[in-house]
């Protein structure tokens, strides 16, 4: 292939790796490193590729599905020497924005949503409700711990001390990753780190990102207008293009509209 493409003097290659969605593990998780991986091998394998674009549109999701994904571009990035240029649509969001910083360069467009580094859990909590129906919760454990934040229990100040600790490690880990990979690039700002999200240019002047600007446009700056672009994504099942995850997939869109709602989109 390298033979044939010096003697047609082919364009260069730009391999496109399209992370939409929500970032989690299981089957209603569009993005995770289980579905990723095959496509990400592929994108930085076949052909050889000039440069790799990530098209990112993600309000984030699982840290430790972002940090597999993202791990896994960066080790084949360097291990076939292939720069990485991360594309921000909609939102690069928590998750999303650590998916970024996994690229050499990150580009926005003015509108997109960049930022929310922390970390969030939510759950609720539904033991007055069981109470008022009767309804006695049984619970038995050879751990004190075994049952931290039940929900069908009222909530204890030692589950809640405790589930702040490890979500103040994950935000560190998520803190040590953007100043790994941005380096010098960051500003110095008392919101950076707040879970706070701005818009390009704003995220520009932090350093959160380094252009505004469009895959193609810029992917053609960088390698000439005969560039060639191929386009990879996760595949469907049959089963799934037949709505036999119809239940699932609907499950799904519910909840990622709502994780995209808290950026206004």
């Amino acid at each position: 292939m390298q033979i044939l493409d010096r003697v047609m003097k082919r364009p260069p290659l730009v391999a496109v790796i399209r992370l939409q969605g929500m970032i989690s593990s299981g089957p209603r998780g569009p993005l995770s490193d289980e579905a990723m991986a095959p496509v990400i091998e592929r994108a930085f394998r076949r052909g050889k590729p000039a440069a790799v674009a990530l098209a990112i549109n993600s309000p984030g999701g699982s840290p430790v599905q972002s940090s597999l994904i993202a791990a896994r571009i960066r080790r084949l990035s360097e291990e076939k020497s292939v720069p990485v240029y991360a594309f921000v649509e909609d939102a690069a969001a928590s998750g999303g924005y650590w998916l970024a910083c996994a690229a050499e360069e990150i580009h926005a467009d003015r509108s997109s949503v960049v930022g929310s580094i922390g970390v969030i859990a939510a759950s609720f909590g539904a033991h007055v409700l069981l109470a008022r129906q009767g309804v006695e919760r049984r619970v038995h454990t050879s751990g004190k711990s075994k049952s931290m934040l039940d929900p069908f229990q009222p909530e204890k100040e030692e589950d809640v001390a405790r589930l702040k600790s490890l979500l103040t490690d994950i935000h560190a880990a998520f803190i040590d990753h953007v100043k790994t990979h941005r380096g010098g690039k960051l500003k110095e700002s008392e919101d950076l780190f707040t879970g706070e999200f701005w818009l390009a240019e704003k995220a520009k002047e932090l350093g959160l990102i380094d252009h505004v600007g469009h895959l193609v446009p810029v992917m053609k700056e960088k390698f000439g207008d005969k560039v060639r672009f191929r386009k990879y994504g996760p595949r469907r099942g049959w089963l799934s293009r037949f709505g036999a995850t119809l239940a699932t997939d609907a499950l799904a869109a519910i909840e990622e509209r709502a994780a995209y709602s808290r950026f206004g989109l």
